[in-house]
């Protein structure tokens, strides 16, 4: 009996140690060892009963923020629930910043299908991160009001649902971080709630790389639910037909959410050991919300909290990252469904109006956030053949030209590829993640291989992304293997 208890015993320990085995990696170009390990205690898992996965690429070749082990960071990440699947990639000079989206692309691809590794996994609660990272589910960000947009019947009458986010962050950081903040291109609502990660309508299907990305430039992340909560293409307002918001989002509404959800980052990222420094950023839907923060006018009916939190917070950020998306409904072609549907929700609603609902509203001065637009020039998407332009690469022009005109600083990444597409290739993310660095102030990036181990000479100097740089240059910088602050003085130790 002894010895049948004893073998019991070991049988579940080692069904929670996991297995081993090989996976492809596109970024070293050879199968490297990863090693799956159960959640201890009750496993998460999400609305469907899928298990909640943390994806975790260790022994890279960027700087390590996150000064533990990677042993606890794991041990604590399967404590909050989570099955573990490390990737080792024993320290490859090809495991930096930007080649390492390539794998981040292909794992959330796997992701999106269910599987990963021989485990099953949540296809919309699954997540990528870098060694030495933590991360804090379904933080509360603004609690809903279910009267503007009236869906689904069964949620009229509450009090209103929480929005949340989730942010990933250094664990016993080595220097305070900037993070990034995205808003989520995939809707949840009242009766799908927890899919602003659902890979199938967001990263996996469009291959989108960049947030999840960001850790590897120094950057923590934050991924938040969409403004509008609702079934994308329901909606109605008050007095109006069932659908008559169809694809639009409405503010003060949207702005209230995407400010206090920036509010709130910096409110619960301060005991985490994060900078208070914010960029946002988003794609289609989630780049319309993000670009809400970009203006520096105070819209006083954009800040709420009430149903808001962290009111003592400022909701301003440091720069933007925008994919396409609708800036600025007034002046989309009268035949679309935007303009048509925006039309007609303001000639209804008392205390709302055209200005109101664009982005350019608050663009006031040169201290408007620093944007870089991307886009497609043949990405019309639905309103095709409306728009001589193309409908996103019209919208980005006239933010664009609104920033221009205050001397805010812009910059466009257009036609990487075709239609309704994030950047995909390292030259086009590296154009991204260096835009985040010259305008995030307390960024420090990550280098990629110290410049000893890449065999270069003594003395010489490089930039975050390895790239050598003369006395001339401003900012931090790697020198004989050290973070140095390097400017027309001999550099000093940064941290």
């Amino acid at each position: 009996m002894r010895g049948y208890l004893s073998f019991i015993l070991w049988l579940v320990a080692s069904m929670a140690m996991g297995g081993t085995g090989k996976w492809q990696s596109a970024v070293t170009g050879t199968a490297i060892d990863y090693t799956t390990s159960a959640a201890t205690g009750t496993q998460a898992k999400d609305g469907d009963g899928k298990p909640m996965t943390i994806v975790y690429m260790e022994n890279l070749s960027c700087l390590k923020i996150g000064q533990n082990n990677n042993a606890d960071d794991v041990a604590w990440l399967r404590s909050q629930g989570y099955q573990v699947i490390e990737l080792d990639y024993a320290h490859s000079e090809q495991a930096v910043s930007p080649k390492l989206n390539k794998d981040i692309v292909a794992i959330n691809s796997s992701l999106q299908g269910g599987k990963f590794c021989g485990m099953t996994c949540s296809p919309s609660r699954s997540y990528i991160l870098m060694e030495g990272y933590r991360i804090e589910r379904d933080i509360p960000y603004y609690q809903d009001d279910p009267t503007v947009y009236n869906y689904p019947d069964s949620y009229k009458g509450s009090t209103g649902d929480w929005l949340y986010l989730d942010l990933v962050y250094p664990a016993n950081p080595s220097h305070p971080l900037p993070v990034l903040i995205t808003f989520s291109y995939s809707s949840s609502f009242s009766t799908s709630k927890h899919k602003r990660m659902y890979l199938p309508y967001t990263l996996g299907a469009f291959k989108d790389s960049f947030v999840e990305g960001a850790s590897a430039v120094g950057f923590a992340w934050a991924v938040c639910d969409h403004p509008k909560y609702c079934d994308w293409g329901q909606g109605k307002y008050t007095g109006g037909a069932n659908k008559s918001l169809g694809s639009i989002e409405v503010n003060p509404d949207a702005a209230r959410k995407v400010k206090s959800a920036i509010r709130t980052v910096r409110g619960v990222g301060k005991p985490l050991g994060l900078h208070g420094d914010v960029a946002v950023t988003g794609f289609s839907r989630g780049s319309t919300a993000a670009a809400l923060a970009v203006g520096d006018g105070q819209d006083v009916d954009f800040e709420d909290a009430v149903r808001g939190r962290f009111a003592e917070e400022n909701s301003d950020v440091q720069c933007a990252v925008l994919g396409p998306g609708m800036f600025d409904y007034e002046h989309a072609l009268s035949t679309s469904n935007e303009y048509a549907r925006m039309n007609a929700y303001v000639k209804a609603t008392v205390g709302t109006s055209w200005a109101q609902q664009s982005a350019l509203t608050t663009i006031q001065s040169s201290q408007s956030a620093p944007t870089l637009f991307y886009y497609n020039s043949d990405d019309f998407f639905a309103d095709k053949n409306k728009d001589p332009k193309g409908l996103y690469a019209t919208q980005a022009e006239l933010m664009k030209e609104a920033l221009n005109a205050v001397g805010a600083s812009t910059e466009v990444l257009k036609d990487y590829s075709t239609g309704h597409a994030v950047p995909q290739s390292e030259s086009h993310l590296q154009q991204m993640y260096d835009f985040l660095l010259k305008h995030v102030s307390s960024a420090t990036g990550i280098t990629t291989v110290s410049a000893q181990r890449k065999g270069n000479r003594e003395g010489a100097a490089y930039d975050l992304l390895g790239r050598r740089v003369d006395e001339g240059y401003k900012g931090l910088v790697v020198k004989n293997g050290r973070l140095c602050q390097w400017g027309h003085q001999e550099p000093s130790l940064a941290y």
